[in-house]
C-alpha cells in the first residue's frame, strides 16, 4: 500500500482519509490513508519524517499552504500562481507541489452547485493560503469581475498583482479592496478565511449579497453554520466547503495516482456521514 496523508493542524476534524478510501476503493488504487498533526513550530520537520519513512505525498490544509509551496523545489503552473500549495508528492523526480483547491472550488460550483461563472460577478473574502488558490481559476472560469476582500488590503493587493497578467488575458476587471469596502450585489461569494473556524463571525457586510447570490464558505459542519444561516437570512443560497473538498481531493488523486476518481457518490456518502454525525 502506498501511504498518504492530510497534514495541518488541527487536523483530528479532516474528513480526507473517509475520501481517499472511496477513492481508492472505487480506482482499485493501492491507497491507504490517514491524518499527521504537524506542530505549528515543525512542519517541515514532520513532512520531512514522513516521506523519509516511505510517504509518497499529502494533501495541506491549514495554516501551511504557503510553507508547503516553498517546501518542495518543483511546483506545477497553478501553484506557482498561488505560490501555495495544498498537495504534495514524493517520487524519484523530487518533490512536487501542486494546488488543486481553485480547481476543486470551480468544479463543485459549475458542476455540483450548477452556477456557472462565466460573465458572473465575484466576491473572494481573504487572501491567505485558501484564497491564493483559488482566485486563478476564479478568473480562468471567466467571472468578469472579481474583488479580494481582506483585513489587510496590502496583502489582498499582492494577491491581485500576482494575477494581473492572468485577469488581463481573461478580462476579467480584478481589485482588491478591505472587507468594509468590500462592494455589493455580487452573484458568487466566497468566503476563504479562517473566520467561520475561529467562530470570529461573518467578515463582511450583508449589501455583498443579493437575492439568490450563491454564498460559499470553505469550512464545513458546525464551523459553516453562522455563515450560511447569515446568507439564508439575506435571500442568499448558502453552500458549504464539502462539495469543494471533495472535488480538490479528486484533483490531487488525478495527481498522484493519473486516475481522477467520480466524486459524486462519494459526496452523498460524505454527506450522510456528517449528517448521522450531527
Amino acid at each position: 500500500m502506498d501511504r498518504y496523508v492530510v497534514a495541518g493542524n488541527p487536523v483530528e476534524h479532516s474528513q480526507s482519509p473517509f475520501i481517499h478510501a472511496l477513492f481508492a476503493k472505487a480506482t482499485g488504487e493501492p491507497v491507504e490513508y490517514g491524518r499527521l498533526l504537524a506542530p505549528l513550530d515543525g512542519f517541515e520537520a514532520t513532512i520531512r519524517r514522513f516521506a523519509g519513512e516511505g510517504g509518497r505525498g499529502c494533501n495541506v490544509t491549514v495554516p501551511f499552504k504557503f510553507d508547503a509551496f516553498k517546501l518542495a523545489p518543483h511546483h506545477t503552473d497553478r501553484a506557482a500562481l498561488a505560490q501555495a500549495a495544498n498537495v504534495l508528492r514524493f517520487d524519484a523526480q523530487g518533490w512536487m507541489a501542486d494546488n488543486t483547491d481553485g480547481a476543486g472550488l470551480v468544479s463543485d460550483i459549475e458542476r455540483n452547485a450548477g452556477v456557472a461563472l462565466r460573465g458572473k460577478k465575484v466576491l473572494l473574502i481573504g487572501a491567505g493560503g485558501a484564497s491564493a488558490g483559488v482566485l486563478g481559476p476564479l478568473i480562468r472560469a471567466g467571472s468578469v469581475e472579481v474583488v479580494v476582500a481582506n483585513r489587510s488590503v496590502d496583502k489582498a493587493q499582492a494577491l491581485v498583482e500576482r494575477h494581473r497578467a492572468a485577469a488581463t488575458l481573461q478580462g476579467t476587471a480584478l481589485r482588491a479592496a478591505s472587507l468594509d469596502q468590500a462592494g455589493s450585489s455580487y452573484d458568487v461569494v466566497v468566503n476563504g478565511t479562517a473566520a467561520s473556524l475561529s467562530g470570529a463571525g461573518i467578515p463582511v457586510g450583508a449589501q455583498v449579497l443579493r437575492e439568490g447570490t450563491l454564498a460559499l464558505d470553505m469550512m464545513y459542519g458546525p464551523p459553516a453554520r453562522g455563515f450560511l444561516d447569515w446568507a439564508a437570512s439575506h435571500g442568499a443560497i448558502g453552500r458549504d466547503g464539502l462539495g469543494m473538498l471533495v472535488e480538490q481531493a479528486a484533483e490531487a488523486f488525478l495527481f498522484w495516482r493519473g486516475v481522477r476518481p467520480a466524486t459524486a457518490a462519494v459526496l452523498a456518502a460524505l454527506r450522510e456521514r456528517l449528517a448521522a454525525k450531527a
